[in-house]
């Protein structure tokens, strides 16, 4: 089983965000073991994220990818480093420059600016979406 830590700051409280995060944990569950670290603020984030020897962040300074290579990409990665995987989401000032550096990675979901909850969601589908790829099932059309 894969296990996939995402850092980030806050936590949600609209029901139906939460809901639809449940509902994409649910769906991953098969495949992945989703475990969330919620910062309180910028400050906790970039020392909870500078424990970490290997991760990637989200960020729009990242790399755009599609579907295909990001699903290339997640598989890459959680072979690379024991089949775990951490992701940072940033706040609204976006991820420390020294973080982004270190990283083994800097991904782009959109060059839309998201909120960080939201940003949880469209990542968590996205998520979903690579394992159904690398499957090879029909979710991905």
């Amino acid at each position: 089983m894969f296990k996939i830590k995402v850092i980030t700051i806050g936590k949600v409280k609209e029901a139906w965000l939460l809901q639809a995060l449940k509902e994409y944990e649910k769906r991953l569950s098969s495949n992945c073991l989703i475990t969330w670290v919620l910062a309180k603020d910028e400050r906790d984030f970039t020392a909870l994220a500078k424990k970490e020897d290997h991760f990637v962040c989200l960020d729009q300074k990242g790399v755009l990818v599609s579907s295909e290579v990001l699903s290339k990409k997640v598989m890459a990665l959680l072979e690379q480093n024991g089949s775990r995987l951490t992701l940072l989401i940033g706040g609204a000032d976006g991820i420390d420059p020294l973080l982004l550096q270190k990283a083994d990675a800097l991904i782009s979901l959109s060059p839309l600016t998201f909120t960080h909850q939201m940003t949880r969601l469209i990542f968590l589908e996205q998520l979903f979406r690579a394992f159904e790829i690398f499957a090879n099932s029909a979710y991905h059309k």
